[in-house]
């Protein structure tokens, strides 16, 4: 390549790779593989490596892919968080032991899985977790403490801890709790993660942290970034050292005295990957020794002591026997390709979701075809193209009927989804009871799915109102329910009757509003009259609603369908309380309460009812506009950032006092 095609080419290069990294660091909603992405990387640096008057101080080679956000306060990382030089073959690998060797002699590497997640800081002082941070542009991070704390496996105090340590690790979401998200995402229509990576960052980087502490995030802790109090030499020792802290290492990372023994460590990985229940992309090969480490120093954005070697993503052919057309609570119409079974990272597929009609006609796919699959961030099946047509076949047809009631469907506007016109199709009320009945919603006990899908296939319930309908009699009909867990069911129903108003709301099902919507709604209009009778404008005034919602709730309530559903769950004897309007003499009105620690008598959710009803409000971060911190014991970070900003800390009975 000439100079000048190089010149275009790496200009070519660094726009897309700072679009990529923007979408995949700071949007956590990638448009490419990995895989992709670091091709497009290597051919920069190759660029740059034969024409080094190109490179520029902002190319992406030089720089770390994020950035500190807006919405948490920046962090200034002391000890630089770089990121790893990748490798694609064992060639790369060899080169990097030749460097290491001709600057340093003789070594031993460390090998450990490459964890797919979002990289952090955690900081602890005297034993205590004092603040968490992420990555940022290595530099600069954010502050996360609060979402940190609510990860489980992360110690928040640790015994016979040094003065001070920072260390570091990868935040991530198993492959079980990845799977049950999308699931949920999809069930309720919502946009589903790509893979585990971006669900964790996407989880981690919430504002509201009780949306974190549902996600059931996890991490490994890889490395010391400092530590004052205690010498450690080597890399293992570190681990190890970190290991017996109670810090959740890497679960295997193992010595060896040469890089051919960690390549076929490596490869070992490779092949385990599928059965690890966790996402990597890769292995990480590092020097052991600390003052070798130091010798060999870093470029501006890579230490020259490790390595990290990506796996390609494992893509196979198959054929596409079949689509299967399901029907969402919402009546979307969603194809499922049903294929030859083929063998992907340890497991077998034979089913991926094709998504909608456009993804279908976009890569002509067609029954009988062959295709090529992968796996999405090693979990979810996905076609990634069409690799050639079947003999004779022809252009998939979406139907225009609804295959679980023959009603007619159709397409609203720009959207992609297509929907079943009939709001009693059996395939919209299982979905939606499942829905309706959920923890978050109503939080019916012993309403699961089975029981539910025979509750419909018997005809006794065709609509949310029918469960308020059953009697212990319905319920031993039956498969295996004795009579004290038919008793216990219609106890269970008859206790939801009492659920706040934002429960049903969200129950509802309605599209586009979740439960914090639901939240919002009851708190600015009080009632469900008022709910069902309000405006698009009336909506559009509630802060965090916008037009798409207040429309969508606008056209529900149009329906005679949906009134009636109200009218006949009141006739039924479910409450509907509606939420007490703050009077503008509230006590508490303007101001703001953080909750942290046990207090000795209220659990946090009845403070923080207390306090809303006498006007104030509730946060779960504290800044400058804290008014007051309520501590109760082993109250943690909250506290100590409470006393560095001079924010007033409280106690529970300074709490009950102000609200006499």
């Amino acid at each position: 390549m000439d100079f000048e095609t190089a010149k275009v080419k790496a200009e070519q290069l660094r726009k897309e790779i700072t679009y990529h990294n923007n979408l995949y660091y700071n949007k956590d909603n990638p448009e490419i593989s990995d895989f992709e992405y670091d091709k497009m990387l290597r051919e920069l640096e190759n660029i740059e490596a034969e024409y080094p008057s190109l490179v520029t101080p902002d190319s992406p080679t030089q720089n770390v892919g994020g950035n500190a956000g807006e919405k948490f306060s920046p962090v200034t990382h002391t000890v630089q968080m770089a990121s790893l030089h990748d490798s694609f073959s064992h060639g790369e690998l060899l080169d990097f032991d030749r460097r290491v060797r001709e600057s340093v002699g003789a070594t031993k590497y460390v090998v450990e899985p490459k964890i797919d997640g979002l990289s952090v800081s955690c900081e602890y002082e005297n034993g205590v977790f004092v603040r968490g941070s992420t990555r940022g542009d290595g530099v600069t991070g954010e502050d996360i403490t609060d979402n940190l704390l609510t990860i489980k496996s992360l110690p928040k105090r640790l015994k016979k801890a040094p003065e001070f340590l920072e260390v570091r690790g990868e935040v991530y979401m198993s492959d079980e709790n990845f799977l049950k998200l999308v699931k949920y995402q999809e069930e309720n229509e919502e946009k589903t993660f790509k893979n585990p990576r971006n669900a964790a960052a996407g989880s981690l980087r919430q504002k509201d942290s009780k949306i974190t502490a549902q996600r059931n995030l996890d991490i490994f802790i890889f490395n010391i970034q400092q530590v004052r109090g205690i010498e450690i030499n080597t890399h293992k020792e570190g681990l190890d050292y970190l290991t017996e802290m109670g810090f959740p290492t890497p679960p295997f990372y193992n010595l060896y005295d040469n890089i051919n023994d960690a390549i076929e460590e490596i490869e070992h990985i490779n092949n385990i990957r599928g059965t690890l229940g966790f996402p990597i992309d890769g292995a990480v090969v590092k020097v052991n020794d600390y003052s070798q480490r130091e010798l060999l120093g870093s470029t501006a954005k890579f230490p020259k002591w490790a390595e990290a070697y990506k796996y390609p993503p494992e893509e196979k052919e198959t054929k596409l026997l079949d689509i299967e057309i399901n029907v969402g609570r919402t009546g979307a119409l969603t194809p499922v390709g049903i294929f030859q079974p083929v063998n992907l990272s340890g497991t077998t597929v034979s089913r991926a979701v094709l998504h909608n009609e456009d993804f279908i006609k976009e890569k002509d796919i067609r029954i009988g075809d062959t295709v090529v699959i992968r796996k999405a961030g090693e979990i979810i099946p996905e076609v990634v193209s069409l690799k050639c047509h079947g003999e004779n076949t022809v252009p998939f047809e979406f139907p225009t009927t609804c295959p679980s009631c023959g009603s007619t469907v159709s397409r609203d506007g720009d959207e992609s989804a297509i929907r079943c016109t009939n709001t009693e199709c059996p395939a919209q009320l299982l979905r939606h009871l499942i829905h309706f009945v959920s923890r978050d919603a109503m939080d019916i006990e012993g309403l699961g799915p089975s029981v539910l899908e025979q509750l419909v296939n018997s005809g006794l319930v065709k609509s949310p109102v029918d469960l308020y309908r059953l009697t212990p009699m319905d319920v031993l009909g039956l498969e295996r329910k004795a009579e004290k867990s038919a008793l216990n069911l219609i106890e269970s129903i008859e206790k939801s009757k009492g659920q706040e108003l934002y429960r049903l709301i969200f129950a509802l099902g309605i599209r586009h509003i979740g439960q914090k919507a639901a939240k919002l709604l009851c708190q600015h209009l009080h009632t469900i009259e008022n709910i069902m009778n309000s405006t698009a404008e009336d909506y559009t005034s509630i802060d965090g609603f916008g037009d798409v919602m207040a429309q969508s709730i606008v056209e529900y309530f149009s329906h005679s369908e949906s009134k009636n559903l109200i009218a006949e769950l009141k006739e039924c004897g479910v409450k509907m309380p509606p939420v007490e309007e703050n009077s503008d003499d509230g006590k508490l009105k303007g101001l703001t309460f953080v909750l942290t620690g046990t207090l000795p008598t209220l659990k946090r959710s009845e403070a923080s009812k207390l306090i809303e009803n006498a006007g104030g409000k509730t946060s779960s971060s504290v800044s400058k506009k804290t008014s007051y911190v309520v501590a109760g014991e082993e109250a943690g970070s909250k506290l100590t950032k409470a006393q560095s900003l001079g924010v007033t800390v409280i106690t529970e009975e300074q709490l009950l006092e102000m609200l006499k």
